[in-house]
């Protein structure tokens, strides 16, 4: 398989409802919250493209561009955006919707680099 077809391939495509327990005080998602579900869309990634032990090491900036009210549905979309020797960088888009509409937006984009390690935590080669 080529890498242009482990990247297509491993596109990590994840739906979750947004409770009120994972609100804040203004019914909205918590940041946190969302910078978890985001590592974890990009961990799966990562490793469906690699299919070796990953460890994320680094964030780029994340945009939160639009709240994520309380009674939403969001989807997580993670894609491979660079590939190195022993590194990924997956960026991760948070779409929301009202559960009750057919509205759509993006509303937090970040990008996550993950190092391939071996049994030891030692960095080796991703592909």
């Amino acid at each position: 398989m080529t890498i242009e077809e482990r990247i297509k391939s491993s596109e990590t495509r994840i739906f979750k409802a947004i409770f009120p327990n994972t609100t804040n005080h203004y019914n909205t998602l918590f940041g946190g919250t969302a910078l978890q579900l985001m590592d974890e869309a990009s961990f799966i990634c990562a490793t469906r493209f690699s299919r070796k032990r990953v460890v994320t090491v680094s964030t780029d900036k994340i945009d939160f561009e639009k709240p994520i009210p309380e009674g939403s549905i969001v989807e997580l979309i993670a894609n491979v955006v660079h590939v190195g020797t022993k590194s990924c960088k997956i960026q991760v888009d948070i779409f929301t919707e009202r559960m009750y509409e057919n509205e759509r937006e993006l509303a937090v984009t970040g990008c996550f680099t993950f190092v391939a390690i071996n049994e030891y935590r030692n960095p080796i080669s991703i592909i």
